[in-house]
């Protein structure tokens, strides 16, 4: 029982709370968070952290007339929490509950969605124009923190809604930065001045009687330049440059003066950016002593914060990726290693820890992260640029124009390639296939397992011909003995035949390679199973072979249907074999919402039993 969160089920409810009970309801809040995230895993440290921010937000405006648009979904708990949604939290990221991130299908108090980084800024600015465009009322807030400022597209956004003059505030959560100390009383009274409606209401009298005239202008310099001196105290300076009025730095934890701040705020027109620095992790010592750790932890006690790893048995793919990694920087001294602030996510901490020189963490940066990586190359070095794969979709001009067209040796390795389960529709890894294949010169590989990683990753430093993709899946792999497997150069281009048959053949590649072998097993050998590890270049020989041999092709691939693998064989053989059927089994045409991964591939046929009986029907014709 929560005291006060259970009398809160919409945003309303809250505004009739003193300052002292606003920071009781953040325990609560908080609270109820880790219970519930100790037995539906989500993202814990990001959402502790915001927790003020975000109830002293909805105390001072009102959702879902004013709007707010957060960056990075996963620090949005509190916000779904407090607008109606308390209940059904407890089946977050969950079949049939919420989403992980905010999402305006779910609640009109989600003004957009946000599963990835760096659009809040652009979105928000959209909704504002539009606001004024339709003389709607409603104020527009964008809340962007936990990396995402470093992302491009903030900057784009930052730079246009600066000098659009838009009513438009940006609450930058700072979760890395302390405030300082011996500038806090000098902060603390200039944000006083600043934001007061006298000083503001006075400025405005003063601007308008001097119009446009030279005196303003210089007026104006002389104030810039000595504003200029404090707010490069605290890194403001940028955000006055691109056209904002700064705020802060202010303490994001402490809801008594978040609350006056944000009031004052509300008041004032145009683009402004809060400053606000709070813990990661806030209120629960596990999450507050290691909050990288705690981004995501599993499930744990919450009492005691002991994490359960949950890995069991077989390895993980993103642990296979980074001991081999070190493997080979230690064989060869070409190898480096970039990640765009997802090195504990992608395996690659220890190649860090190891190789300190050759490692770089670029910060959310996709796009910069491929054209480093194409420096890099050009340079003479091999790099394995790791991104998540539906994060990679950011930088797919730079996979052309900055990799694939100079064909540099750029090795792209897609981590959470294909279904990813509990992240849902934003996260899933189901289009990359399908997006690069049509690219000049791309290699696009999908390992069957462990031990076909290993050696993908082997042939890719060798390859150096041009980009080679490698995609494989998030969790743990086949439990193959990898370690023990030589690490031989595969033939590029080849495919792999796994068992014979003579009337169905299953062309498959990644996972799925293992589930039609295992679907084929009961048929007596009547189906035949290859692994087409290579999606492009396609073994054309082996697919002319199968289209002879076979009265029925189906296709099993872990990435959506059209334009993946089922696309790349069936342009293969409308002009060679078009009486040949050629049936796929993949993600269908449509988002995948949030499920367990062993939920998901039976809704998309792409596990042995539903393999299995889509085998059976094609044999009783």
């Amino acid at each position: 029982m929560y005291e006060l969160l259970d009398k809160i089920d919409s945003p309303a409810d809250i505004k009739g709370l003193d300052i002292e009970e606003l920071g009781r309801l953040c325990a609560e809040i908080r609270e109820f968070i880790i219970e519930c995230c100790a037995v539906t895993p989500g993202h814990v440290a990001s959402s502790l952290g915001a927790v003020e921010l975000i109830v002293a937000w909805h105390y001072v405006f009102d959702s879902p007339e004013d709007r707010l648009v957060f960056d990075v979904g996963h620090q949005a708990y509190a916000h779904k929490i407090i607008t109606g949604r308390r209940e059904l939290f407890r089946k977050n990221r969950s079949k049939d509950g919420l989403s992980g991130f905010p999402t305006p299908h779910e609640s009109p108090h989600d003004a957009y969605v946000a599963g990835h980084s760096s659009n809040s800024v652009s979105a928000a600015l959209g909704l504002a124009e539009a606001a004024r465009i339709q003389c709607r009322r409603g104020k527009v807030c964008a809340l962007i923190g936990d990396g995402a400022l470093t992302g491009g597209l903030a900057f784009e956004g930052l730079n246009n809604a600066g000098s659009s003059k838009a009513d438009l505030l940006v609450i930058l959560n700072d979760n890395n930065q302390s405030i300082d100390g011996n500038l806090g009383a000098l902060h603390n009274y200039l944000l006083k001045v600043t934001t007061s409606s006298r000083y503001n209401n006075l400025k405005d009298k003063v601007w308008n009687k001097l119009g446009n005239s030279r005196l303003r202008a210089a007026v104006q310099r002389r104030i810039r330049s000595i504003k200029s001196f404090f707010v490069k105290q605290t890194g403001g300076d940028l955000f006055e440059a691109l056209g904002f009025r700064y705020f802060g730095p202010v303490d994001g934890n402490d809801i008594k003066e978040l609350v006056g701040i944000l009031t004052k705020l509300r008041s004032i027109r145009g683009p402004r950016v809060l400053h606000c620095c709070t813990v990661k992790g806030k209120g629960y010592a596990p999450s507050e002593k290691d909050p990288v750790v705690w981004h995501a932890p599993g499930k744990f006690d919450p009492v005691s914060g002991e994490r359960s790893t949950g890995h069991g048995g077989a390895a993980r793919y993103q642990d296979v990726f980074g001991e081999v990694l070190c493997e080979l920087a230690e064989a060869d001294p070409r190898v480096v290693g970039i990640t765009p602030a997802m090195a504990s996510g992608c395996g690659m901490t220890e190649f860090a820890r190891r190789f300190p020189e050759r490692f770089f963490d670029v910060g959310i940066e996709e796009e910069h992260a491929v054209t480093f990586s194409g420096g890099l190359a050009a340079g003479g070095l091999r790099p394995f640029c790791n991104i998540y794969s539906s994060f990679s979709q950011r930088a797919y001009d730079q996979i052309i124009h900055d990799a694939a067209l100079p064909g540099l040796p750029v090795i792209l390795c897609f981590d959470r390639a294909g279904l990813v389960g509990e992240d849902g529709a934003t996260h899933q890894g189901a289009f990359d296939m399908a997006a690069y294949r049509s690219i000049p010169g791309m290699v696009i590989s999908a390992p069957a397992d462990e031990t076909e990683l290993r050696r993908l990753m082997f042939t890719a430093l060798h390859y150096g011909k041009g980009p080679f993709i490698i995609r494989y899946p998030r969790g743990n792999g086949e439990g193959t003995d990898w370690r023990g497997a030589a690490p031989e150069q595969l033939p590029v281009g080849k495919a792999e035949t796994v068992m014979e048959g003579s009337e169905v053949a299953v062309i498959a590649c990644g996972p799925a390679v293992h589930r039609a072998a295992e679907a084929a097993a009961g048929f007596r050998g009547k189906v035949g199973v290859y692994n087409f590890r290579f999606i492009k270049p396609l073994d054309e020989e082996t697919l002319r072979m199968i289209a002879e041999r076979y009265k029925y092709i189906v296709t099993a691939e872990d990435g959506c249907i059209k334009g993946g693998l089922f696309g790349a064989v069936s342009e293969y053989l409308a002009p060679h074999a078009p009486h040949v059927p050629v049936i796929p089994i993949g993600i269908p045409d449509r988002f995948m919402r949030q499920d367990s991964v062993e939920s998901q591939r039976r809704e998309c046929e792409l596990d042995a039993g539903s393999m299995e009986k889509i085998l059976q029907k094609f044999l009783e014709i």
